[in-house]
């Protein structure tokens, strides 16, 4: 059975995995309205319908700055403790809705502290919020796992500080790192003190990188700071001509660093111009060890359902290719090797079988 004979339930039921996913891109419509109002913030509208389509309109503008921009909303809600828990909570509750059993959620703590929150207080809020929606979905019979990565924003100078917070909670929820924002501009190397002090501790990484910004992004991420995975990573096709592989592109392949792709993300910013022609499918069928994500799940106006049947309709994908970067996922997650393989074992193979 191809996936282009499974309709979007049969989709929706299947098992997922995403390893980037933003919670301040992620909040619900109304949610953010209600927040909004009870903080005394002006959203371009009250209309969660609306508000829904405004994100995805000023996201679809493929600059992504502006793409960046559009978190100001969502930011001025997420100051307080019961912002914080109410959005995290939900974040895993939609994800278990939308088949996800394995989630990483990424933010930035040094951007949720204007409600006068210390950054030890906001990842434990976030942490305790997460930990709800997960008992939720499992006594609602939809368990799903979320695991934390701390970012660090690459345009101020907090990042060490938010690295000692990954370090501090690596046994309380938080499973790694990333530095995210502007790329172009806002090399990774700049950081290399938070990347030296994960490596010292033994805490993974990953760093948005071959987004905005070229093959030098992606060589800087992995050769100068050493992370393990590359957020986005679509440029890497830049070193591929003809189907041959330059060195940075078979480094990045032989040695299985996970990509995070994230299609409709890649189309709002201008990193990809159509999900027909995104490098996620050629790179899969080269052998990179290429997964699927969301990115934002407000902004972009998406789901994990949403991207795979996307790949499906448009890119001729198939339940063994969305099989195939699931299985992905979950080998590159930063979690322990005999809960990657508990987890393939006991419920992403035996889902897909159940369709295959």
């Amino acid at each position: 059975m191809t996936a282009t004979r499974v309709d979007t339930e049969v989709l929706r039921r299947l098992p997922k995995a995403v390893l980037h996913d933003h919670l301040d891109g992620g909040l619900r419509p109304a949610t953010l309205v209600e927040l909004a109002a009870s903080v005394g913030h002006t959203l371009p509208t009250t209309d969660p319908d609306e508000l829904a389509a405004w994100y995805f309109e000023a996201a679809n503008s493929g600059d992504l700055v502006r793409y960046i921009g559009t978190f100001e909303h969502t930011l001025a809600v997420m100051q307080t403790r019961e912002g914080l828990l109410r959005t995290a909570e939900e974040y895993v509750l939609d994800l278990a809705a939308d088949g996800v059993v394995y989630g990483e959620v990424r933010y930035a703590p040094e951007l949720m502290l204007k409600g006068g929150l210390t950054l030890p207080e906001v990842v434990e809020t976030v942490q305790e919020g997460l930990a709800a929606g997960m008992a939720k979905a499992r006594a609602a019979g939809t368990p799903v796992r979320v695991g934390t990565l701390l970012c660090g924003m690459r345009m101020f100078g907090r990042t060490r500080e938010a690295a000692g917070l990954a370090v501090a909670f690596r046994d309380a929820g938080v499973v790694g790192f990333d530095i995210a924002g502007a790329e172009d501009g806002f090399p990774a190397a700049d950081h290399l003190d938070a990347f030296q002090h994960l490596r010292d501790e033994s805490v993974p990484f990953t760093i948005h990188a071959g987004e905005a910004y070229g093959l030098p992004s992606i060589h800087q991420a992995l050769q100068v700071c050493g992370a393990q995975r590359i957020g986005h990573g679509v440029r890497i096709t830049e070193d591929i001509v003809d189907g041959k592989l330059g060195r940075l592109a078979a480094w990045v392949r032989d040695r299985r660093v996970a990509l995070e792709m994230c299609p409709t993300s890649n189309l709002q910013t201008g990193a990809a111009t159509s999900i027909a022609g995104h490098p996620i499918t050629e790179l899969k069928d080269l052998g990179f060890r290429v997964t699927l994500n969301t990115d934002n799940r407000l902004v972009s106006g998406t789901t994990m359902t949403r991207e795979m049947s996307l790949l499906v309709e448009q890119a001729g994908w198939t339940v063994e290719d969305l099989r195939t970067v699931t299985v992905n996922a979950v080998k590159s997650a930063f979690l322990p090797f005999d809960e990657r393989r508990a987890l393939l074992e006991d419920v992403v193979l035996p889902g897909y079988a159940a369709v295959l």
